[in-house]
């Protein structure tokens, strides 16, 4: 029982560090304001990939990458799991240096209600009475920003729905998490090395630029694998509701950030559709929580 304990309490501590990352990543990325977000983009995949490999050999899993490489099915699926983690790390940093971080956060609130309805659109899922509420709240909150601006909150949008089909793809490539990401980045390496090397950019060549401005740009990786590294550790050691409330931290951090740090506007419109996906996450919390009391108590009945 004691271990139970200290197994969950280091799986709540895990968790929380990664979504604190993820929540805090947009304060990082704007150090690099004045660097177009595609060459972000290549360093991150370089630096990753470089971080992965050399962890996968001090852990002794190398030979893990290499048999995925061996696995044409596994590699098939992971190119279409590159494109969308790459198109969606790319759809981040531009919102945060073009002062569209109040969008993403938006779109990470999203993501779990875009779960759901990938639930019933792809593994033939049926929604309980509480799940199509939460999912309708959604809609509304996405239908007023279009009444409000008149535009399709795209960026939103899009980081919720690539972010939530990369998690239905990578279910079909079972590969372990580190594994995958070496792929996915070693996919990305010969367009992150060609906009490089073909870039105009003139800190884009690392002999051009500051120790400082390098460091920075070095740490794409390390800000990638970390949070990616306690999020597993967490994940084995706690239930899916547990992690599914923790997920809420970043959204809310960058939401904090944006408003108090970096400016962006919180008007009226903006509130009302944030309050709408509020409301709807507090719904489809709620059920979530009562189908697992439900389920223990079938589990203790048949027992």
């Amino acid at each position: 029982m004691q271990d139970d304990n200290q197994s969950a309490v280091t799986g709540l501590l895990a968790g929380v560090s990664a979504f604190l990352f993820w929540g805090l990543a947009p304060l990082y990325f704007k150090l690099l304001d004045g660097i177009s977000a595609p060459e972000i983009l290549a360093h991150r995949s370089v630096w990753s990939l470089v971080l992965a490999l050399a962890i996968l050999l001090l852990i002794g899993k190398f030979s893990n990458f290499t048999a995925t490489l061996r696995d044409a099915a596994k590699m098939r699926t992971l190119a279409l799991s590159t494109l969308l983690i790459g198109s969606n790390w790319l759809v981040f940093i531009w919102s945060i240096t073009n002062a569209h971080l109040l969008d993403a956060s938006l779109g990470y609130y999203i993501n779990p209600l875009i779960n759901v309805l990938l639930g019933v659109l792809v593994m033939g899922e049926r929604l309980r009475r509480l799940q199509w509420i939460a999912v309708a709240l959604a809609a509304v909150g996405i239908g007023h920003e279009l009444w409000q601006f008149g535009r399709v909150p795209v960026v939103s949008l899009y980081l919720a729905c690539s972010f939530a089909l990369y998690g239905l793809v990578r279910k079909r490539a079972p590969v372990e998490s580190l594994t995958g990401l070496a792929v996915e980045t070693l996919y990305m390496l010969p367009l992150a090395l060609g906009f490089l090397l073909w870039s105009t950019s003139p800190s884009s060549n690392l002999f051009n630029n500051s120790w400082q401005l390098n460091g920075l740009l070095l740490l794409t990786g390390p800000m990638t694998l970390t949070p990616l590294l306690l999020f597993n550790i967490a994940a084995r050691r706690l239930n899916l509701s547990t992690v599914g409330f923790l997920q809420y931290l970043a959204p809310t951090l960058m939401l904090l950030i944006a408003t108090l740090l970096f400016g962006e506007p919180f008007g009226h419109g903006k509130l009302v559709t944030f309050a709408c996906v509020w409301v709807a996450l507090v719904i489809y919390s709620l059920d979530a929580l009562a189908q697992r009391q439900r389920l223990r108590l079938q589990r203790k009945a048949a027992i």
